[in-house]
């Protein structure tokens, strides 16, 4: 096994640190505490309490600390054609191929932006970021991909591209829809990955799906590059390869982040969605803040700010 992931306690990551302390070396990756390099074996140590061992020597090396679980068998093709979506079908085997996903989120949440991720796992990693716990976040919680997501980013290409709400209403009041935002989101970030990874190309490029193919592409016709090559789209795409799985986690961890700023602002944490608790917030943070603040942190086209409107007249009469 040439990548293997432990979780482990403060102790024992402790007397890893003083084990390999004359092998360390620097990681700047984003949520890595401590790394050091043998002759056959990378030693990389997470935030998150994930030690992950790479190279020839990983099994020897993470015996020292913990049981090494036994590679279980897969069954991709059995497991992806059983999942029912739509959309482009899928090649063989796709599961195990090198791809490029991408996933956004925000897009129904009338407070905070809209953000988009693109990833890039390649065959060789496909088993690290699942030992990592990459999954389909609808099987995660939000405290669980802030943990995982700066363990993605330390092993994988990757682009997090967020629209905060200013330059989303802004761009919706000139009449673009949401699809034709979306879909331009998802060719910058592609678009970003593919550089960062050039000269080297994916099998594929994986998109979850939100418009038809003729209509994401119309959507961004007037873009200078327009990613085309190799370029799959699918419902459900979170279950079919693990990079959208990866991209969907970041998309998510970014808005996180942008949410946690916003709660700043107003001082308290701001309602997910867009229920009536929703219409309820807004209505607070427009008595008490004004109509202008409330617009910087929201989408302000959604049906909430007319709800709101409403709650607040009632209120002042």
């Amino acid at each position: 096994m040439s990548n293997i992931v432990l979780q482990l306690s403060t102790e024992i990551q402790n007397q890893i640190k003083t084990f390999y302390a004359s092998s360390t070396v620097e990681r700047n990756a984003p949520g890595v505490i401590f790394a050091a390099k043998l002759s056959d074996t990378a030693i990389t140590m997470y935030k998150s309490g994930k030690v992950m061992f790479q190279g020839i020597g990983a099994t020897r090396e993470a015996s020292r600390w913990g049981e090494v679980p036994s590679k279980a068998p897969t069954s991709t093709s059995t497991t992806i054609s059983s999942i029912k979506t739509k959309g482009d079908k899928l090649p063989a085997n796709f599961a195990s191929m090198s791809v490029i996903g991408s996933d956004e989120t925000g897009t129904g949440d009338y407070f905070g932006p809209v953000t988009v991720a693109a990833v890039f796992v390649p065959k060789d990693k496909i088993e690290l970021i699942q030992e990592l716990g990459v999954k389909d976040s609808k099987m995660l919680n939000d405290q669980i991909m802030r943990k995982i997501a700066p363990d993605i980013m330390s092993v994988c290409s990757y682009s997090i591209l967020t629209l905060r709400n200013e330059k989303y209403n802004a761009i919706q009041e000139k009449g673009y829809s949401q699809g034709k935002i979306k879909a331009m989101l998802h060719n910058q970030a592609l678009k970003n990955v593919l550089e960062k990874i050039s000269p080297e190309k994916p099998e594929f490029i994986l998109i979850d799906q939100f418009a038809e193919r003729d209509t994401y592409y119309k959507h961004i016709q007037k873009e200078k590059e327009i990613v085309t090559e190799n370029v799959l789209f699918s419902t459900k795409a979170e279950q079919l390869h693990v990079a959208v799985a990866a991209a969907s986690i970041l998309a998510r961890f970014a808005f996180l982040k942008e949410m946690d700023r916003l709660a700043g602002i107003v001082g308290f944490d701001l309602q997910k969605g867009a229920s009536g608790k929703v219409d309820q917030m807004a209505a607070k943070i427009w008595l008490t803040r004004g109509e202008k603040t409330l617009k910087s942190l929201s989408k302000w086209h959604f049906a909430n700010t007319e709800k709101a409107r409403k709650l607040v007249e009632k209120k002042r009469n």
